[in-house]
């Protein structure tokens, strides 16, 4: 098999994603641990709002922390476009790096301290799934659904009625407490400034009004 031919059949078994190349410089610059669940909000929407700003993806941030520490276990944005993936949603690239950084895949194993998962809008129907599966045991949310869906016209896909109840409820896994409302002026403004800078809201298969093309 020739190089090309291989590079080609390797590149069919893995996957790589990267956070923009500013991101690295702005994680060195946040101080934890960070005692309250609204200075952890300011930090993913900071993340968010630079990725805004500089085009390199979509309105969202989240961030891993230990739940009663306060130190910063992973963050990421959306990179849902650069990537050219669905799944690149920051609360699952979040989810991904702190189960990397921590060497599982359960953020509630033994021996771990409790994590939340802190987000600048509400959790759609994907990360609603990742959320389930991760060992998160505290979620903290800024804008709502109904923020994301009604300034930005995003589809945020069927979330199961009563989704928080379910978290809160979920025996005999063990519970997911649920927080609305963090900073969600700042976070609805972040959204709004998106659109305002012409940003793309892609719903699969789906061409908005103005006829750009969803991804």
């Amino acid at each position: 098999m020739g190089r090309r031919a291989s590079d080609e059949a390797a590149a069919g078994t893995r996957l790589t994603l990267r956070l923009p190349r500013w991101f690295g410089a702005e994680l060195t610059a946040i101080t934890t641990p960070l005692a309250t669940p609204e200075e952890r909000m300011d930090v993913a929407l900071r993340l968010a709002e630079r990725n805004v700003a500089e085009g390199t993806g979509g309105p969202f941030g989240a961030c891993v922390f230990e739940r009663d520490g306060g130190r910063l276990v992973a963050a990421a944005v959306n990179i849902v476009l650069p990537s050219r993936c669905s799944v690149a949603h920051a609360e699952v690239l979040a989810i991904m790096l702190a189960q990397r950084a921590l060497g599982t895949h359960d953020l509630a194993a033994p021996g771990l301290p409790a994590h939340e998962l802190v987000t600048t809008a509400q959790p759609c129907c994907q990360c609603f799934g990742a959320l389930w599966w991760s060992g998160i045991g505290r979620v903290i949310i800024g804008a709502s659904g109904d923020d994301v869906t009604s300034l930005t016209g995003s589809m945020e896909g069927p979330l199961p009625g009563g989704w928080a109840a379910r978290l809160a409820q979920r025996a005999p896994l063990p519970p997911v407490e649920v927080v609305h409302g963090c900073r969600r002026e700042r976070a609805r403004a972040l959204l709004e400034d998106y659109v305002e800078r012409g940003g793309v809201v892609y719903n699969p298969g789906f061409a908005d009004a103005a006829g750009r093309a969803s991804s």
